[in-house]
């Protein structure tokens, strides 16, 4: 590779790099796609190990299914550009703008906005004041699957969705007990199902 490529590359990459700080600090990174400001990484294939629920909370065991993958055009066709914003380029709602914020006040349980998978009993969600519903544990450890995130200069612990790969927000050490967990997820990304009325 000749020196004048090397340059021009270094240039770009650093160029990239200001402009995606830059934009984190002023508040834009709800407007930059976060996979532009990351590497892009090939999803996960193969078969998934689940533990399912039905509509009525009933715990069916664990089951091994076929991970969902489809193309960006036909998640796109599935899920709104909101949506996929969050679930499919790593995106953040703002602050108090999820209609989940507050926990429901009847029984029920979250499954993913892209494929169904059931992730969080809402009698583990708790008002954190952070502005994103909280949980301080999974459905099920299984159903979600957690991956380093070292974009805007920190390090957080992403959490997916297992069965679809789909962002669905971030895990801290700040929670309530029993876990003292908080997973603070996106409303966009999920799907509430009250099971009183199933």
């Amino acid at each position: 590779m000749s020196p004048s490529i090397n340059v021009q590359r270094r240039r770009l990459l650093l160029g990239g790099a200001t402009l995606a700080g830059a934009g984190a600090l002023l508040g834009w990174t709800q407007w930059v796609p976060a996979r532009a400001l990351a590497v892009e990484a090939p999803e996960p294939a193969g078969p998934v190990t689940l533990v399912v629920f039905d509509d009525h909370g009933r715990r069916l065991g664990q089951r091994t299914q076929a991970r969902v993958i489809k193309t960006t055009a036909q998640w796109q066709a599935a899920l709104t550009p909101a949506q996929y914003y969050i679930l499919r380029e790593q995106g953040t709602e703002p602050a108090f703008s999820g209609k989940y914020v507050n926990k429901p006040k009847q029984p029920g349980f979250y499954r993913c906005q892209g494929c169904g998978n059931a992730l969080y009993d809402a009698a583990t969600q708790f008002h954190s004041g952070t502005g994103w519903p909280s949980f301080w544990q999974p459905i099920a450890a299984i159903n979600v699957t957690e991956h380093i995130d070292s974009r805007y200069g920190m390090t957080r612990t992403e959490i997916h969705c297992t069965l679809c790969d789909g962002h669905l927000g971030h895990k801290f050490h700040d929670g309530p007990p029993p876990t003292d967990l908080r997973y603070c997820m996106d409303s966009l990304a999920l799907r509430f199902v009250p099971t009183d009325a199933a």
